[in-house]
């Protein structure tokens, strides 16, 4: 019998998402707050609502915003846990670990299961069903998962929940600390009259993951977005959140995030590598 998966949220991610599985032959019943983007995938039918979207399906993806997203799907008028009964819950978004552990509870009391399910890599990895999946939760929710979640990368189980939203703040730290260095550096070795491409190809020696963004850096070409400047910038507010109780504490993320934010003004929504240009 073929899998229904219904898909919560049809953004970049998300339609990524819902056209990778609707190839490799799944079910797929989408929603979107905006009803004509989900529309526009022509993948499947379109629910009116997260609740009518939850009932017919058996699994359950979500690619959202943000925590006041997350909530307002979840648990709002005619919310997805209302036909939650029974049914599997893959929440993918990025939103930090409170808004996952309230979610937690909440599936617990409506005899839901949630996994928390935060991805590392953009649209192409998506195609490519090559995103690295963090999942965290119980080990039977994920064997049952398993099979829908291949199609879309590898799978890495990283123990209780809360664990995978700490990760994946971890990572995008990460992204942003070495995309705003490369971005310093860049522009110095410029300035100072070395050869762009020659620069880029030192930064890229350090920091393999920059290649995706050559295009920005040697270009000035910021779309497609893979990854938008004011996402980053929310997702390192959320890692300083979770892990700079301190005003000492991680000072390169702070500084990064002070980087990106300069970018805002002009990028909100350009690819990260806008920093790049920001810096000439």
């Amino acid at each position: 019998m073929t899998t229904k998966v219904a898909i919560l949220g049809t953004g970049k991610m998300g339609g990524a998402m819902a056209r990778r599985l609707a190839a490799s032959d799944l079910d797929v019943i989408l929603w979107n707050r905006t009803l004509d983007r989900a529309q526009a995938l022509q993948l499947g039918r379109v629910a009116a609502t997260p609740a009518e979207a939850v009932r017919d399906a058996q699994l359950i993806i979500s690619s959202l915003t943000n925590d006041s997203a997350i909530r307002g799907v979840y648990l709002g008028d005619d919310g997805a846990f209302e036909n939650g009964n029974g049914k599997l819950f893959i929440e993918m978004s990025t939103a930090g670990p409170d808004v996952i552990e309230e979610l937690g509870h909440k599936a617990l009391a409506r005899g839901a299961h949630l996994l928390e399910s935060p991805v590392v890599g953009s649209v192409p990895a998506v195609e490519s069903g090559k995103l690295l999946i963090l999942v965290a939760g119980d080990r039977e929710d994920l064997d049952q998962a398993l099979p829908v979640l291949e199609h879309l990368g590898d799978v890495l189980f990283v123990g209780q929940r809360g664990n995978a939203q700490r990760l994946k703040l971890i990572a995008n730290s990460m992204l942003g600390i070495t995309t705003a260095g490369a971005a310093e550096l860049f522009a110095a070795g410029a300035a100072a009259g070395l050869e762009r491409k020659q620069v880029f190809s030192i930064l890229l020696r350090f920091a393999p993951g920059l290649g995706a963004r050559e295009r920005g850096f040697l270009e000035d070409q910021h779309t497609p977005t893979m990854f938008a400047v004011r996402d980053l910038v929310k997702d390192l507010d959320l890692a300083l959140h979770t892990y700079g109780d301190t005003a000492d504490a991680m000072p390169l993320t702070r500084a990064a995030r002070e980087r990106f934010a300069a970018t805002i003004a002009d990028a909100p929504d350009l690819d990260i590598s806008a920093i790049a240009s920001s810096h000439h």
